[in-house]
């Protein structure tokens, strides 16, 4: 019987018969799936990519109808393409960018099985392969690389359990627009990428809403006449390695907000009415509690931001680069509008509180995974720049694995090529 041979596929798939396992099978046709794909493809290694839904799953059903990328189409671009495009600092909607990867598989021929879940990932040591279990049949493959993500799984606080409970309350991955929530205040929790950026959008369609901030930096969208991606990754900043940035207890702090289309601080979502909060602390009495530390929030945000550039002036400075002077964002000079005296406690009904967003993280859905010595107590990926200590076994497009611009579109070309050339090494 042939390989997964009903699976609705992308390209010359080919089959492969039970007795002759694939070189490699990669999970997940996101952006990070489809570049090492390609650089197996490039290597002449046989495989598939199996994707639970659609290519791009994740990007269609977890981001929000305004959503657009915060990386500009000049460094969103797939292992051998370029930007061809004339709106070089411009950034792709949330469908955009779905086409564009539906477009690299297709031009790409790549081997990619859509509506295929691995419901089951498991490794024979002494044949030497791993078996992948998917509705359509089992798949067997010398090596596999898990590319389905590591942001892909919403994370809630056990708090959450303890709200009231005629409160709606949904993840990021939940929101789609100010329209398709109830009537009444909303409550994002978590100042973040996508808090701030959800926040925004509640702003501008009038939503009254509250912003429970965090300890979370954050940057320009442009300093200096260009993108502030392209001074990070000019300056080096991206390629620090993961052990300069990782805190005594292992833990890495949350990517800074930038905002998709223009710089967003904590100050000028006040300025447009959101209702700046502390940490969101618990619940007492049936009301909402926040810690008093939004002032300071505000203070490391812009701190956070004064970093980064001073990093970048030193570069300029350092190469004689040619690169104007730095110029005033509004998003930055605007004085804050804080609660005064700070609000330290919601009564739900008393502010019209009908919503809760959770903007509080994600991680990697890897229930599938039945292999020993790949995950950690968490069920999150035990890996080193995408490898792991099982042989064969590899990660792509984790968040931090090696450098502070991996988990991002930038880094894949590098990564995959690094990870098919083990790959090779082995065989």
């Amino acid at each position: 019987m042939d390989q997964l041979q009903n699976a609705e596929t992308l390209g010359q798939v080919g089959t492969t018969s039970m007795d002759r396992p694939l070189d490699a099978a990669v999970i997940g046709a996101g952006w990070a799936g489809l570049g090492v794909s390609y650089a197996l493809a490039k290597a002449d290694l046989s495989h598939r990519v199996l994707e639970r839904g659609r290519i791009g799953e994740t990007w269609l059903t977890q981001r929000w109808d305004s959503f657009h990328l915060n990386t500009p189409k000049f460094r969103t671009v797939m292992p051998g393409d370029r930007y061809e495009g004339s709106d070089h600092e411009g950034f792709y909607t949330r469908d955009e960018f779905v086409a564009l990867l539906e477009d690299y598989a297709r031009r790409r021929r790549l081997p990619v099985a859509t509506n295929t879940p691995v419901t089951a990932l498991t490794h024979d040591g002494k044949a030497g392969v791993y078996r992948l279990i998917t509705p359509a049949g089992e798949l067997t493959a010398r090596a596999v690389v898990i590319a389905s993500g590591s942001l892909n799984r919403a994370r809630r606080p056990e708090v959450a359990q303890a709200l009231p409970p005629g409160l709606l309350q949904i993840d990021t991955s939940g929101y789609r627009s100010p329209d398709a929530l109830p009537a009444g205040a909303v409550l994002v929790v978590g100042s973040a990428q996508s808090g701030g950026q959800i926040a925004e959008d509640l702003a501008m369609a009038g939503r009254v809403g509250f912003l429970s901030t965090g300890r979370t930096g954050r940057v320009p969208r442009r300093y200096r006449g260009r993108d502030i991606t392209f001074w990070l990754q000019e300056s080096g900043i991206n390629d620090l390695p993961r052990k300069n940035f990782v805190g005594p207890d292992g833990r890495i702090a949350a990517r800074p907000l930038v905002g998709a289309l223009h710089t967003i601080s904590l100050q000028s979502l006040s300025a447009q009415g959101v209702v700046l909060l502390g940490r969101f602390a618990g619940i007492a009495n049936g009301r909402l509690t926040f810690a008093d530390d939004v002032r300071e929030n505000v203070r490391l945000g812009d701190e956070a931001a004064a970093k980064t550039t001073r990093l970048i002036d030193d570069y300029i400075a350092r190469h004689g680069l040619d690169a104007p002077l730095a110029t005033d964002d509004p998003a930055e000079t605007v004085a804050p509008r804080l609660p005064n005296p700070p609000i330290l406690s919601l009564d739900p009904s008393e502010h019209h509180l009908t919503t809760v967003i959770w903007c509080t993280g994600f991680e990697g859905d890897y229930s599938f995974v039945q292999v020993p010595g790949v995950l950690n107590a968490r069920g999150q990926p035990l890996e080193d720049e995408g490898m792991t200590e099982v042989p064969g076994f590899y990660f792509a497009g984790v968040d931090f694995s090696s450098t502070r611009k991996s988990g991002l579109i930038t880094a894949i070309a590098e990564e995959a090529q690094r990870l098919v050339g083990h790959i090779v090494a082995r065989r």
